[in-house]
């Protein structure tokens, strides 16, 4: 079992630079009216009665998979793989059949159903209560995450996956009309996003990717904000080279600090762990050999990650790193459909029955952002994801029939095809 400080920093690196879930969570954004199941959330069982390290295990490779199928040696890459996981296993509780076998298999949910659920709940209430320690005026630590389903109005879902999500996720649904007023929803749920991430995180879903035949959306929302334990000194930040894939140069802010931290290193790399004010979260910087961070980048699994993290050593650290700031934005569903989720994007193949009893609905795409910047006091990071889900196939054009003229009609017996009574109408007023 991975121990606590293997659990925190593998979240941390999972998301790459310190996103997480989070305590002091805002209150929800009045845009649509709420559905809300009669369930309360479950109190959260212990990490390791929910299995929660295995369900970190699974997280980080999925973590790893996603990274390397989405990012490009050539320009910066973030995102956040827990926001991803979080709003997949929300679809997922939904899926049946091979449509859930094969999520369960890209995402590397190994656990059983009800396991798993628990796992996520476990561990969002645990990340949910870091931080509550910091008092400090002039130290700063917030981490945020919100779940939500926003869910076509009239439209019929199962109240049993209705009840999990609430148990587990603390997600209502949010009733919407994608039918007559799909910009309307798509604006409701880009400013309930802006919202949750500190307006960090804009317009996640882009014009048109909402539309008439939407009927649910499944939203996650993390902001993460916190001082260094450490700060660097701003008068020591100079400016200095940095070397790009190419071989060639740009000048960067470079800050600077000799400090005991964390520590590690192995064949082609180092290792530092910067941890945030409370010393429950920290960032940690791999920095591969001279010439082989594609390499290095593009072999990284989850077990060795996990060696290198039980490595981590104090030790004195002359450190300079770049001050930086920059946002991504990425639809998955190609990069999801190449690691093997295929019958989610199907409207031939897809099982989402738990979610409505009917085999109506599949994954149109699913998109992200994040957002980060790191300079001499801290990182403000955010990300958001949604998973949009689609009507298998366009509702039948509406006929409008008129019976203002004489007619026929007929009883019969369904199952034999007997033709009881025969009639017709030429006045119905006699």
């Amino acid at each position: 079992m991975l121990n606590r400080r293997v659990i925190a920093v593998v979240a941390v690196l999972a998301m790459f630079l310190a996103t997480l879930t989070g305590c002091n969570r805002a209150p929800a954004v009045a845009r649509a009216d709420v559905l809300k199941s009669d369930k309360a959330r479950l109190a959260a069982p212990a990490l390791g009665e929910a299995r929660v390290d295995a369900l970190v295990e699974g997280n980080t490779a999925f973590a790893l998979d996603l990274y390397r199928a989405v990012a490009s040696p050539d320009s910066n890459a973030f995102l956040s793989p827990y926001s991803i996981s979080l709003a997949l296993a929300m679809t997922h509780a939904g899926a049946r059949g091979g449509t859930a076998e094969e999520m369960a298999r890209v995402l590397h949910f190994g656990l059983p159903e009800e396991e798993l659920h628990r796992a996520f709940n476990a561990l969002d209430q645990a990340l949910a209560s870091r931080g509550q320690q910091t008092t400090k005026e002039d130290e700063r630590f917030r981490l945020h995450v919100a779940n939500a389903l926003w869910g076509q109005k009239d439209y019929s879902f199962q109240p049993a996956f209705l009840d999990l999500l609430a148990q587990h996720y603390g997600a209502g649904l949010r009733l919407v009309d994608y039918r007559n007023d799909p910009e309307k929803a798509r604006e409701a749920i880009n400013k309930w996003v802006e919202e949750q991430t500190e307006e960090k995180i804009k317009d996640l879903l882009p014009p048109g990717s909402i539309d008439a035949l939407t009927r649910l959306v499944l939203s996650n929302a993390i902001y993460f904000n916190a001082t260094w334990l450490n700060p660097f000194d701003e008068k020591a930040t100079q400016d200095g080279a940095f070397h790009l894939p190419d071989g060639s140069t740009v000048t960067v802010p470079m800050m600077q600090q000799d400090e005991l931290l964390g520590y590690a290193e192995g064949n082609g790399y180092q290792l530092v762990e910067l941890p945030y004010v409370g010393d429950e979260v920290s960032m940690v910087i791999l920095l591969p050999a001279e010439g082989q961070f594609e390499a290095f980048a593009q072999g990284l699994d989850g077990q060795e990650l996990a060696s290198m993290v039980q490595a981590i050593r104090p030790m004195q650290v002359s450190l300079t790193l770049p001050r930086f700031k920059f946002e991504t934005k990425l639809e998955l569903r190609d990069a999801l459909m190449g690691l093997g989720m295929e019958q989610a994007f199907d409207p031939e193949q897809a099982d989402f029955s738990g979610m409505t009893g009917q085999r109506d609905l599949f994954i149109d795409d699913v998109y992200h952002k994040a957002y980060v910047a790191v300079d001499e006091n801290g990182t403000e990071a955010a990300a958001a994801t949604a998973v949009v889900m689609r009507l298998t196939s366009a509702p039948a054009e509406t006929r409008e029939v008129r019976v203002d003229r004489p007619f026929l009609f007929l009883i019969r017996d369904i199952q034999s095809g007997a033709v009881l009574f025969l009639g017709h109408v030429v006045n119905p007023a006699d």
